[in-house]
């Protein structure tokens, strides 16, 4: 058992190291450009929407054989983050001459992510659970998907208006 949580904890540091790495290539270029930036972040929504709509919703209608329970939990999800980006966004300014983004971005990136990151190490505790090879297929497999989508939440995080080192360290933490 404690080998099983030795795995585990090893295999989530070693893609949050890699995750990191990632994001530090990308530091590494000194400036980032507004082109970049949205570059980053169509990036990010862009592995969002193809994991969401090209993997798990058709995995689901193929589970549940019932499309219309499968489209309404995707429209509950649609408008619970609809709901919760105007909770986040209660305070911001309009002002024509404020130059300060809207730090809901960031918010909702770092709540998602951390949601996220917690079914991963879920799925990787249950898989080295069932065996130490399946453990490290799905490593590598989490891995692969991690990367990018770490890469394209610290674009986010600085086009919310977060520095690079803060962008870093609250994408390590969620």
């Amino acid at each position: 058992m404690i080998s099983v949580w030795l795995a585990s904890i090893s295999s989530v540091i070693f893609i949050s190291l890699l995750s990191l790495l990632g994001t530090i290539l990308i530091i590494v270029q000194r400036e980032m450009s507004e082109d970049k930036l949205l570059y980053l972040v169509s990036f990010s929504v862009g592995g969002l929407f193809g994991g969401a709509f090209f993997h798990l919703l058709p995995r689901g209608i193929e589970l549940n054989q019932d499309i219309i329970e499968v489209m309404s939990y995707l429209l509950i999800g649609l408008f619970t983050s609809f709901i919760v980006e105007i909770f986040l966004q209660w305070r911001h300014s309009h002002l024509p001459n404020s130059e300060e983004r809207p730090k809901s971005f960031a918010y909702m990136n770092l709540l998602g992510d951390g949601v996220h990151n917690f079914i991963d190490g879920i799925v990787l505790g249950g898989a080295f659970l069932e065996s130490i090879n399946l453990g490290f297929a799905a490593t590598i497999a989490v891995s692969l998907h991690e990367i990018p989508q770490e890469i394209g939440d610290f674009g986010v995080l600085v086009y919310s208006g977060l520095d690079n080192k803060k962008a870093l360290i609250y994408n390590l933490l969620s």
